[in-house]
């Protein structure tokens, strides 16, 4: 059985779910990415693009840089525009050719009980957050939730942890400050089994990408994992912080070497000039974008639409 995120999270175009509440969120994330917007269309007059002026595509390039789209990713974007000879509109032509780019997420196999997510992601980047309200819309739409704390080296991120599986109701496991990551993520997911838990979200310590001891920790509670349940982990999501521009490039390719990430939660798009970098992850890294995060409310987290972001960054 495999469903997209939307479907996940009880997130699918139902009448649950109003013209107004879509509105409202595709409003919220269009907001977000203002700044962004502002980069690529201050420096652009859409309506007097000419694609035979050289200056134009410059322009265009300029923008998209400036929008941390990153240097092979506006390669690839001006590439395609050219390809279609009649550019038509900008902003749209763009919007599409962006949607195109980043593509459909994969959808999650939930062939297994119980599911295992693993989290990761450095430091601020929103990772605890993202995990409480994740166990929060999944236990609202009927699904049994696990929270294993493997964050053994901050010192707050137990509690942290533990408040949010006490307000989505999920169960709880962790283990004393300094303890073992690895041990805590087994302990989580035998834990699951024995009490027929369908999901399972094990936190890590928000370590630095650049700390090699550190990923390496993390790639054992990965193969720990991989050997306690079959298939598992099902899904390796790293949270990036969208402000963090083309450092969360770097970041997701590190990952994504010691991990095997699958998929990213971009959080904080909080009106940075800097959210082509979902564009920039997809293209170069071959990622998927598959939570968007604009806000701190439950609801300001949810699942990635290309359209829709496209539009929100180039519209």
């Amino acid at each position: 059985m495999a469903r997209s995120w939307g479907e996940f999270l009880g997130d699918t175009d139902t009448p649950d779910e109003t013209e107004a509440e879509q509105e409202g969120f595709f409003s919220r994330l269009r907001d977000s990415l203002g700044k962004s917007r502002r980069a690529l269309t201050e420096q652009i007059a859409a309506a007097a693009f000419d694609p035979g002026d050289s200056e134009a595509w410059e322009r265009l390039e300029e923008a998209l840089i400036a929008a941390d789209v990153g240097v092979p990713t506006t390669a690839e974007l001006v590439h395609r525009l050219e390809a279609r000879g009649d550019v038509g509109e900008l902003g749209a032509a763009l919007s599409e050719e962006a949607a195109q780019l980043l593509g459909q997420a994969p959808r999650l196999d939930l062939a297994h009980k119980p599911t295992v997510i693993l989290v990761v992601g450095v430091n601020g980047t929103g990772k605890t957050t993202t995990i409480g309200k994740l166990a929060k819309r999944l236990t609202e739409h009927g699904h049994s939730v696990l929270l294993a704390a493997a964050d053994t080296f901050r010192a707050a991120a137990e509690e942290q942890l533990e408040i949010w599986a006490e307000r989505s109701g999920a169960d709880f496991v962790g283990s004393e400050r300094g303890g073992d990551p690895a041990a805590v993520a087994y302990d989580g997911i035998e834990a699951a089994i024995a009490r027929g838990r369908d999901v399972v979200l094990v936190d890590t310590a928000g370590r630095l990408h650049t700390q090699t001891n550190l990923m390496e920790e993390l790639a054992k509670v990965r193969r720990v994992i991989e050997r306690r349940l079959e298939g598992a982990p099902h899904e390796t999501l790293l949270v990036v912080d969208a402000t963090t521009g083309q450092n969360g490039l770097q970041q997701a390719r590190l990952f994504g070497e010691a991990v095997q990430v699958t998929g990213v939660a971009l959080t904080k798009l909080d009106g940075s000039a800097k959210g082509g970098v979902a564009l920039a992850i997809a293209h170069e890294l071959g990622l998927p974008v598959k939570l968007v995060g604009v806000g701190e409310g439950l609801d300001d987290l949810r699942p990635f639409d290309a359209r829709d972001y496209a539009r929100a960054l180039l519209l």
